[in-house]
C-alpha cells in the first residue's frame, strides 16, 4: 500500500525535511558552531559569514546555533503535544465507538462541549488559569485537542466494530481488551498515521504562536516562535531578523502538512494504483 508513497517525489521531499530537521534537532550540540546562548554586545547584527552563518541578533548571539537547539522544543513539544492528543483520543474514542450506548453518549457529549469552543481561545483561557509556563500550554492543548481525535477515532471504530473478524473474534470468547488491541488498533492504525502527520503541523504552529504572543516557551532559551518574538523588537532597523525563524517554520509545517496528504491518498483503499 505504501508503493505509491515512495514514489511520490513531495512526499519524499517532506520525509527528508522532517527526518533532516529531527537530525538536526538531536545532534544539535555537536553541530552549532557557537554557544547559542553566549552573548557578544559588540557583535550584534553581524552579516552572515562563514563564523556566523545566518548572522547574529540583537545580543549578538549566533542565530545558526539558535536555530538548530531551537529545533528541539519547536518540535520535540510538539511532539509531545501530539502523543498526548493522540493517546487520550484513542483511548476514549475507541471505548465510545467499540462499546456505544451510554458509554459511547457520555463520551460523546463531552467531546461535543470541547468542540463547541474555539479551541485556541480555550488553550489561552487554560493558560492564563494555570500561568504562563510551556508544561502549562502542552497540558492546555492536550485538555482541548483530544476532543476532535476521540471523535475521528470513534468513527473507524464503529466502520470495522461489526466486520466478520470481530464478531467471530467475539463468538469464540475473546474478551473486549484482545479484540480492542490486536483488532480495533491495527484497523485504524492507517488513519492514525494520516491524522498525526497532519496535527503535528497544527501543533508546531500551535507552539510557536503561543511562544511568541509570549505564553509558551520563554526567553532566552532558542525556539523558534520565542525567536520572532525577539526579532519583532527590531523589524523596522533590521528585518531580517524574522525572515529565518518565520520560514523554518513555514515549511516544516508545510512538510508535515503535505506529508499528510500524501500518506491520506497512500492509504486510502478507493485510491486508484498503476
Amino acid at each position: 500500500m505504501l508503493k505509491q508513497f515512495f514514489k511520490n517525489p513531495l512526499a519524499l521531499m517532506c520525509l527528508v525535511i522532517v527526518g533532516g530537521t529531527a537530525f538536526l534537532g538531536i545532534f544539535a550540540p555537536w553541530i552549532v558552531p557557537h554557544d547559542p546562548y553566549a552573548n557578544n554586545i559588540l557583535n550584534k547584527f553581524a552579516s552572515p559569514s562563514w563564523a556566523y552563518p545566518l548572522g547574529t541578533d540583537q545580543l549578538g548571539r549566533c542565530v545558526f546555533s539558535r536555530m538548530l537547539y531551537g529545533i528541539r522544543p519547536t518540535l520535540f513539544l510538539s511532539l509531545v503535544v501530539m502523543l498526548g492528543t493522540l493517546g487520550l483520543g484513542v483511548l476514549l474514542g475507541t471505548i465510545a465507538g467499540y462499546f456505544r450506548g451510554i458509554v459511547d453518549e457520555v463520551i460523546m457529549r463531552v467531546v461535543d462541549i470541547m468542540l463547541s469552543f474555539p479551541s485556541q481561545i480555550m488553550i489561552l483561557a487554560v493558560v492564563a488559569l494555570l500561568g504562563v509556563d510551556i508544561r502549562n500550554v502542552i497540558i492546555a492543548t492536550i485538555f482541548i485537542k483530544w476532543a476532535w481525535y476521540a471523535r475521528m477515532i470513534r468513527t473507524a471504530t464503529i466502520k470495522y466494530a461489526e466486520m466478520n473478524f470481530v464478531l467471530f473474534s467475539r463468538s469464540i470468547g475473546s474478551g473486549n481488551l484482545y479484540i480492542l488491541t490486536r483488532h480495533m488498533l491495527p484497523c485504524i492504525a492507517a488513519e492514525l498515521a494520516v491524522l498525526a502527520s497532519l496535527d503535528m503541523g497544527w501543533a508546531i504552529l500551535n507552539i510557536s504562536t503561543l511562544s511568541f504572543l509570549g505564553l509558551g516557551v520563554q526567553a532566552p532559551v532558542p525556539e523558534w516562535g520565542a525567536m520572532l518574538n525577539e526579532a519583532k523588537n527590531v523589524m523596522a532597523s533590521n528585518p531580517e531578523q524574522m525572515i529565518v525563524p518565520g520560514l523554518a517554520v513555514v515549511v516544516l509545517v508545510g512538510a508535515f502538512n503535505f506529508l499528510g496528504d500524501s500518506l491520506r491518498d497512500a492509504l486510502d483503499p478507493k485510491a486508484v494504483r498503476s
